[in-house]
């Protein structure tokens, strides 16, 4: 049976699925950045209002380049624009004006952007988690037809596989591949920062480059892309990003004197 997007109403109002997974997905991400804030030692009163604003314009910034490349779906009504429960957000678009925004505090405060990147990584990575559980609800983000006994093979719970029923077609659970893709780079970011090799700006260039792989890997198993002409528009931009951290962290071990975190960051 599928699940119903609508959650419960307020009075008549009705409030979705995708909404109340986003926000859960906030609220986690904030609690572990707020756990890493006090870990290195950062004031965590000025790292919320850096997070508050991070999450405010990069959630705007997400519909925006959502719309940006489906312009076509929403020319003709444009108060499609602001029908948010419908999905049609875009991470890259959240990553980029969130990264804008924190890069403005870190130019206003005089901060450590290497330490502020890689505070917000973990967390970030935790809210992708989450978050690509309402575009299962909504129905978004799948791939290919398959058939149900791929589902099933997949091990997959009776309750995924009927919400991966498309159109009356079965479809591949991409939202699911990139979901568990994440959940192990979370868990391989919170072994790493531990080490005693990692400098400064690390756990944000393995967070660019881990994520940056496997969305290039799954956007190509996608059937709902956004694209620039021949082009996904996300794959690309995972490759420019992949080679991009790359590229930073080697350039900065060659040719910078990094610090390494202080034991009592790591032991913590």
């Amino acid at each position: 049976m599928k699940i119903d997007r609508i959650a419960f109403h307020i009075g008549s109002w009705p409030v979705y699925w995708y909404g109340v997974i986003i926000g859960f997905g906030m609220l986690l991400a904030y609690v572990l950045y707020i756990t890493e804030v006090k870990r290195k030692g950062v004031d965590p009163d000025k790292a919320f209002d850096r997070l508050f604003w991070a999450i405010i314009i990069g959630f705007i910034g997400a519909r925006i380049y959502y719309v940006a490349f489906s312009w076509e779906s929403y020319q003709d009504n444009l108060m499609n624009v602001f029908a948010i429960w419908n999905g049609g957000i875009a991470i890259y678009g959240g990553i980029i004006a969130g990264f804008l925004t924190l890069m403005y505090f870190i130019r206003k405060e005089k901060l450590n952007p290497a330490l502020e990147m890689d505070m917000a990584a973990p967390a970030l990575m935790l809210a992708q988690i989450v978050g690509r559980w309402g575009n299962f609800i909504n129905q978004e983000a799948y791939g290919g037809i398959v058939s149900r006994s791929y589902l099933e093979n997949l091990k997959l719970p009776t309750f995924i596989i009927e919400q991966m029923k498309v159109q009356g077609q079965y479809r591949q659970p991409t939202f699911l591949f990139e979901s568990l893709w994440n959940f192990v780079g979370l868990i391989l970011i919170i072994i790493i920062r531990r080490k005693r090799f990692l400098k400064e700006g690390e756990v944000a260039g393995f967070y660019a480059v881990w994520y940056g792989i496997g969305r290039a890997w799954i956007e190509g198993l996608r059937t709902d892309s956004l694209y620039w002409g021949p082009f996904r528009v996300s794959q690309v931009f995972s490759l420019i990003i992949v080679v991009t951290a790359i590229s930073i962290m080697v350039y900065r071990r060659i040719h910078l004197t990094l610090p390494l975190y202080k034991e009592s960051d790591i032991e913590r």
